[in-house]
C-alpha cells in the first residue's frame, strides 16, 4: 500500500486540479489528464468564452511532485475515445495498478448555458457523449481490472443539475437543458454500480460539489464587473471531500449515494471555513 495510485480527469484546474494535490497530500500516487498540456495554452470554449484562463498538466504536475508522490501528466479529450482508452491502459502500463479513479472531466464547450429553443440537437449529442457515454468509456477501460485486483474506489464529481431544477432561465441563474441532460444520464451510473459489483470490492460514490469558483468562473467574473458577486466554496472543498473518500475505510458506507461536498466537507471537519 505504500504506492497507492489515484487517476483523476480533467484536472489542468479547478475541482481536478485541487484534487490531484489533494490525493498527492494524502499519500498517492496520481495520474491527470486534460486538454491543456503547457501553461498559457488554456482557451475556456464555454458559450461566454475565448479568453485566456490559468491551469495545465504541466503546472498540476508541480504541484503533485512537490507534496514527494509521483506524478503523471496525460494528454485526454472527452470527446475522443481513443485518448481516453489510451489513459487508462498507461497508468497499468507505469504503475501497474489503480486504486482510485475519479472522473471530473466535463465538456466545457457551447451548449452548457444555452436556452432549450437555442439548443441544437448537435449540442445535446455533444455533451451526452461527452459527459455520459465516454465516462461510461473509461469506467469500462478500467472497472474490470480493479475487481480483477481485488477492488477500487470510482468517484463521480457530479452536479447539482442532474438532481434539481433551476430556479431561472439559462442565463439568469439557470443552466441549459443539454448540460443537465448529460450530468443527470452520468448522476445515474453511480448506483448501479454499486448494486452490481459491491460484492467485487468497489466503491463508487456521486460528490455533487455544490457552486465552486474555479479559476476559469473567477477569469470570467473579472472580465464582466462580478469579482465578487456569486461567491462560492474553493475547488479545495471538494477535493478534500474526494480525498477522504478515496482513503477513509469509512467511505464503504457511502457506496453508491451522492455526497454533498460542502455540507459534508463542514460536518466531518475535511476544510478550514471559507463560508
Amino acid at each position: 500500500m505504500d504506492h497507492r495510485t489515484a487517476l483523476v480527469t480533467g484536472a489542468s484546474r479547478g475541482i481536478g486540479k485541487a484534487t490531484a494535490v489533494a490525493l498527492a497530500e494524502a499519500g498517492f500516487d496520481v495520474a491527470f489528464t486534460a486538454r491543456t498540456v503547457h501553461e498559457g495554452d488554456g482557451v475556456d470554449d464555454s458559450d461566454r468564452g475565448g479568453r485566456a484562463v490559468p491551469g495545465s498538466l504541466d503546472t498540476t504536475a508541480a504541484l503533485v511532485t512537490a507534496t514527494g508522490r509521483r506524478a503523471l501528466p496525460i494528454p485526454m479529450d472527452l470527446l475522443d475515445r481513443t485518448s481516453i482508452v489510451a489513459a487508462a491502459d498507461r497508468v497499468y502500463e507505469e504503475w501497474g495498478r489503480l486504486d482510485v479513479l475519479v472522473n471530473n472531466a466535463v465538456h466545457t464547450g457551447p451548449g452548457s448555458m444555452v436556452r432549450f429553443a437555442d439548443t441544437t440537437i448537435e449540442m445535446i449529442e455533444t455533451k451526452v457523449q461527452a459527459n455520459a457515454v465516454n465516462q461510461v468509456v473509461l469506467c469500462k477501460a478500467v472497472l474490470p481490472r480493479m475487481i480483477a485486483a481485488g477492488g477500487g474506489r470510482i468517484i463521480d464529481v457530479t452536479s447539482a443539475v442532474a438532481i434539481s431544477d433551476p430556479p431561472a432561465p439559462a442565463g439568469e441563474g439557470g443552466w441549459g437543458s443539454a448540460y443537465a441532460m448529460s450530468k443527470g444520464a452520468f448522476h445515474r451510473l453511480a448506483g448501479i454500480i454499486a448494486a452490481e459489483h459491491r460484492d467485487d470490492g468497489i466503491v463508487i460514490v456521486n460528490v455533487e460539489p455544490g457552486f465552486v469558483v474555479t479559476e476559469r468562473m473567477e477569469v470570467n467574473a473579472r472580465a464582466l464587473g462580478l469579482e465578487g458577486v456569486y461567491p462560492g466554496a474553493p475547488p479545495t472543498v471538494p477535493a478534500a471531500v474526494i480525498a477522504w473518500l478515496a482513503d477513509s475505510p469509512d467511505a464503504v458506507a457511502h457506496n453508491g449515494t451522492t455526497v454533498s461536498a460542502q455540507r459534508f466537507a463542514k460536518e466531518h471537519a475535511l476544510h478550514p471555513r471559507w463560508w
